[in-house]
């Protein structure tokens, strides 16, 4: 005898295998689920130390830059200059950079431009959405008839 139409040799029918498949597909997803949130555990520690060695560096720079001015004006200094001098030579170097800097990031900001096709896409859009009219189902007397008909018998079942 052969086995039933839904029998696969192994004793399991078709809505036990279609189960079986479920069950494994969503254990698959939750594993994948998993193995992602272990990946992105992993990378917000790597940034969180990549983040606390960069604040340490950008405070080291901060504490290095006075010291740095105080031992250039010293040096100069020592070339014969007074001191009040080499002072202002380093003041006025660090000037020099801050207006070099500013004038470089004043021309990239200067060449920054507005999404343009984006803003046209969005305006197509907004105009396309404008114009489309919603399509109502229009009630037609029949319809009419067969609703109230159907809540009649509602109503009489009801009682």
């Amino acid at each position: 005898m052969s086995p039933a139409p839904e029998d696969h040799g192994d004793g399991r029918s078709i809505g036990q295998l279609i189960a079986a498949a479920t069950a494994e597909m969503s254990a698959l997803v939750h594993d994948e689920i998993a193995l992602a949130k272990a990946e992105l555990r992993e990378d917000a520690k790597r940034a969180g130390l990549g983040s606390l060695a960069l604040v340490v560096a950008l405070a080291a720079a901060v504490f290095a830059v006075p010291m740095f001015s105080m031992a250039s004006a010293y040096a100069l200094h020592r070339t014969g200059l007074p001191l009040d001098a080499s002072f202002g030579i380093v003041f006025g170097f660090f000037v020099l950079v801050t207006i070099v800097l500013g004038l470089l990031a004043y021309g990239r900001f200067k060449k920054v431009k507005k999404p343009e096709r984006s803003i046209s896409s969005a305006k197509e859009t907004a105009a396309v959405l404008q114009k489309a009219k919603p399509h109502p189902r229009p009630l037609e007397p029949t319809g009419v008839k067969a609703l109230e008909a159907a809540d009649a018998k509602t109503a009489d079942a009801r009682m």
